[in-house]
């Protein structure tokens, strides 16, 4: 095996785990019964999904220009999807959406019904 074949195989390795990845993750939307579950199932699975595919890629192209755009993507994707779960479990919470007895811990009972600093 050449070193061409053998980056050729990594990269489809990494984009068969990036797309079984991204697989877990639809499956989780439709199979978790609420919206915190499915939140990490939008989250975790489906950004390493991204970053695999992207590896792939960078792997394949090998191109500045090409490299520096998938790092931004890369980065934009780890910033933006853990932001956004965030404010629609918040969104859901906040609007009763929750089933407050799958909740371990309740942390966002206190801060709703705090009044604020009485300083």
């Amino acid at each position: 095996m050449t070193g061409g074949d053998v980056l050729d195989v990594a990269v489809a390795v990494c984009l068969i785990v990036g797309g079984l990845l991204s697989l877990v993750a639809g499956v989780g939307l439709i199979r978790f019964p609420d919206v915190i579950s499915r939140m990490h199932a939008a989250t975790k699975p489906q950004v390493l999904g991204v970053l695999f595919i992207l590896l792939a890629q960078a792997v394949s192209l090998r191109n500045g220009a090409d490299l520096a755009t998938l790092v931004l993507v890369g980065a934009f994707q780890l910033a933006t999807a853990p932001l956004t779960a965030q404010m629609i479990g918040r969104a859901a919470y906040r609007t009763g959406r929750v089933r407050r007895d799958l909740l371990v811990v309740d942390e966002l009972a206190d801060r709703d019904t705090d009044p604020g600093p009485t300083g």
